[in-house]
């Protein structure tokens, strides 16, 4: 069976093909680094109106690419939701017309369900059941996974999520944007333990995180009358440190209180070296095994939506029946169900 999968919840657009026999047939993607660049952030309408210009163009390339110029699609996969309404209702709306003029399914796609799947894509997938850390722009969760659909909520941010406060960061010392990629290249250069920053929540005895703190320590370092902004890669190594502490000491708690020894990882922020080097010293030495997405599938992308919602089609959900448009900004992933054939 073949999956068209449609991306467009914040500043990427992605479309691709997911065969269940063969794997992946194309994805394309566009960035809109430097639109936003301007700005220092990303600006809602500008990125809904360039889904717009984009995603005809990236429809096009992708369906060449995988030999479907004519059609031979079997379903329409779209992120529905969380994310910005405008650029989550292009998507929708191209989705549902697109599937409608075919005669084939659409399916709406929770995009942390894409992320949390994406690490099944790679030629050494975990197995079910597993420990997720999604550690995203938006989001840093952790979820016991116990196949597609099935969900339970360990731990989440109480306030800014990992990827939110590495860029909130990066914009208090100055660096440009994307902020969180800049600061991590930073802090390469730097020396931890140079600046002491705090663990927030590390000891408190649950599996939820807080990151708005440790911004704030950061700001009161930059502050201060003595700073030397010489020692901003220092400062910049030590952050990071700080987070992937938390980071790493809350997903081994979860895997201990769930008797789990794999970890998958996957979101934006798991692209981030350090963490990936912290995390399999962990999880090697307690004889456990962490799974990442393919580096170019940790941003948002088509192939992950396009790959959720193949697993999904196989396992016999064929979408909300009547086409209609419809978009969940806000949507918690813990209220996804399995699909009507999935093996539980």
């Amino acid at each position: 069976m073949k999956v068209l999968g449609i991306e467009t919840s914040c500043d990427e657009t992605g479309v691709a093909v997911y065969d269940t026999e063969t794997g992946l047939l194309a994805h394309c993607l566009h960035s809109q680094i430097d639109l936003h660049a301007a700005y220092g952030g990303v600006v809602p309408e500008l990125a809904s109106r360039d889904h717009i210009r984009r995603l005809p163009i990236l429809l096009k390339q992708t369906l060449e690419a995988a030999g479907l110029e004519g059609g031979a699609l079997d379903a329409v996969a779209y992120t529905s939701g969380p994310g910005l309404a405008g650029a989550l209702l292009v998507g929708a709306s191209v989705a549902e017309s697109f599937a409608m003029a075919r005669g084939i399914p659409a399916l709406p796609v929770h995009h942390l369900e894409g992320h949390l799947l994406s690490p099944l894509l790679s030629d050494d997938p975990p197995a079910f059941p597993f420990v997720a850390l999604l550690v995203s722009g938006g989001h840093t969760q952790l979820m016991r996974v116990r196949g597609v659909g099935d969900y339970a909520l360990l731990g989440e941010s109480v306030d800014d999520a990992a990827g939110e406060a590495f860029d909130k960061t990066a914009k208090l010392l100055g660096l440009g944007y994307p902020g969180g990629p800049q600061l991590a290249q930073l802090a390469t250069q730097g020396v931890a333990g140079r600046f002491r920053l705090p663990r927030p929540m590390l000891h408190s005895g649950d599996l939820d995180f807080s990151f708005s703190g440790l911004k704030t320590a950061v700001l009161n370092v930059v502050s201060a009358p003595d700073w030397d902004p010489a020692r901003m890669a220092d400062l910049a190594a030590e952050f990071q440190d700080a987070v992937v502490d938390v980071l790493c000491a809350k997903a081994l708690a979860a895997l201990k209180k769930v008797g789990l020894k794999t970890l998958v990882v996957a979101g934006g922020v798991g692209a981030n070296r350090r963490l990936r080097e912290v995390l399999d010293a962990a999880l090697a030495k307690r004889g456990g095994r962490v799974h990442y997405p393919e580096p170019a599938l940790c941003t948002d992308n088509g192939a992950m939506i396009a790959f959720a919602g193949a697993m999904r089609f196989a396992a016999g959900e064929r979408g909300r029946g009547e086409p209609a448009v419809r978009i969940r900004p806000r949507w918690p992933l813990v209220e996804l169900q399995p699909p009507p054939g999935a093996a539980i």
